[in-house]
């Protein structure tokens, strides 16, 4: 009975990580989404404001992630940073750019 619910506890554990990560992926693309509209904007406050919190919600995701979708995550975690660097020193259309690539790499880590 013991290794039954042993059993029963790991696949629920299993089954709970894919709905954080995809909860996390979720929470990414909305603030990454949110991050090119207000660099199109120029508002590169907002911008940074969602690049940052885009990127703690990536990161992690990706923690969790697996195989292709990690490696889209990783990247869209590269991007979403660059972009921040960018949006720092005052560049938002650089910064901008960045982080419609992090959209794209969010959204190809969130279907696997």
């Amino acid at each position: 009975m013991k290794k039954l619910a042993s059993v029963c506890a790991g696949l629920l554990f299993l089954l709970s990580t894919s709905v954080f990560a995809a909860e996390n992926s979720s929470e990414a693309l909305e603030h990454a989404n949110a991050a090119v509209v207000h660099g199109k904007a120029g508002h590169t406050p907002l911008l940074l404001e969602h690049a940052k919190a885009a990127l703690e919600d990536t990161l992690a995701a990706s923690i969790i992630a697996k195989g292709v979708a990690k490696n889209h995550l990783d990247a869209g975690a590269k991007e979403l940073q660059e972009a921040i660097d960018q949006g720092t020193l005052g560049h938002v259309g650089v910064a901008t750019t960045h982080a419609e690539a992090a959209v794209e790499h969010i959204k190809a880590g969130s279907k696997k």
